[in-house]
């Protein structure tokens, strides 16, 4: 059985910070990343999380900063017990492990989604410029590009012709306007059901590390276009409206309008799907998690959608089409 330095390592770190108390360390979970997480208890039931973030794959500074931002905006993120950044270790309280994606069910949504858009609402309120990274056009681009890389190359094997190819760039351009026109905020950037833990107060927020300064509906769409469970879309317009409205009410920068506000928020899916696509691709045949692949459809119908509703985003459409040998539907264009 291999050993596994860096649990060893962690082992000893934790021991320093609870001298001569038993410690039960048990796997809690992982991410995209190379970053592991493990649940520590103590022998009074006490519990904590354990950050392990390997050097120089990893690095905590990010977390340390976004978490102390957003705990000052008032959102119950994990407190911060202890810290060696050198070597990529952290201890944190614990906000259980039941996550949004556990329990969402018909009857409690509504409840979950407004405490979830309430948080995402008093993080939003606390944005300034220059403190995140900006989600710049390059950034929000290169995101984009994972689409045609690792999606269409690697896990279709198809290729773009240069027509298909030139056509798939001017709607990047097209999305790109919408996207960099609108208000910036906090953004989260994974603001989704598996991020979002059911604690008191509710919701508990984890894996904002890559937070940045960005478009305003983006965290929307990571909500309620989730790639990992998907609602009705007359639903998701009560909700996205009772965001809307909240926000308003809260003094943030969305569109007067909402007509123009639901087009942004629509825009931006078109960014984030294209990216979670590569994404998935990308875990799966670089890094060999082949977990994300059962949620490649429902990523998939969120974009054809809203690629059929938009003449500008027509080529996409077409292009998506032809990809997954759909047929074209007959459906309203805006």
């Amino acid at each position: 059985m291999t050993q596994d330095l860096r649990l060893d390592a962690l082992t000893g770190w934790l021991q320093q910070q609870f001298p001569g108390r038993p410690l039960d360390i048990r796997p809690a979970s992982a991410d995209a990343s190379f970053r592991r997480y493990f649940r520590v208890t103590l022998d009074d039931g006490t519990r904590h999380v354990a950050m392990d973030a390997p050097p120089p794959q990893e690095d905590c500074r990010p977390f340390l900063a976004v978490q102390a931002l957003f705990e000052a905006a008032g959102a119950h993120v994990p407190a911060v017990r202890a810290q060696d950044v050198e070597r990529g270790f952290l201890l944190l309280s614990d906000l259980g492990n039941t996550t949004y994606l556990d329990v969402l069910d018909a009857d409690n949504a509504a409840a979950l989604y407004h405490d979830a858009t309430s948080a995402l609402i008093d993080i939003q309120k606390a944005s300034r410029p220059d403190v995140l990274p900006a989600y710049d056009h390059d950034r929000l681009l290169a995101e984009m590009e994972l689409f045609p890389v690792w999606y269409v190359g690697r896990h279709l094997k198809a290729e773009l012709d240069e027509k298909e190819a030139n056509a798939l760039y001017e709607v990047f351009d097209r999305v790109l306007a919408v996207n960099l026109a609108e208000p910036q905020v906090f953004v989260h950037r994974d603001f989704h059901s598996r991020n979002l833990m059911v604690t008191r107060p509710n919701p508990g927020v984890i894996d904002f590390q890559d937070a940045v300064f960005g478009p305003i509906s983006y965290d929307l769409v990571s909500l309620f276009k989730d790639a990992y469970i998907d609602w009705e879309e007359d639903q998701v317009l009560d909700w996205l409206i009772r965001y809307w409205q909240g926000a308003r009410s809260a003094g943030l920068p969305v569109r007067a309008d909402f007509a123009d506000f639901h087009r942004d928020y629509e825009f931006m899916g078109v960014q984030r799907h294209l990216k979670v696509l590569g994404i998935f691709a990308r875990l799966y045949h670089r890094d060999g998690k082949d977990g994300y692949l059962k949620d490649l459809p429902r990523v998939m119908k969120y974009l054809l959608q809203t690629s059929q509703r938009y003449r500008d985003l027509a080529p996409l459409a077409r292009l998506l089409q032809r990809l997954e040998g759909i047929t074209p539907q007959t459906g309203y264009t805006f």
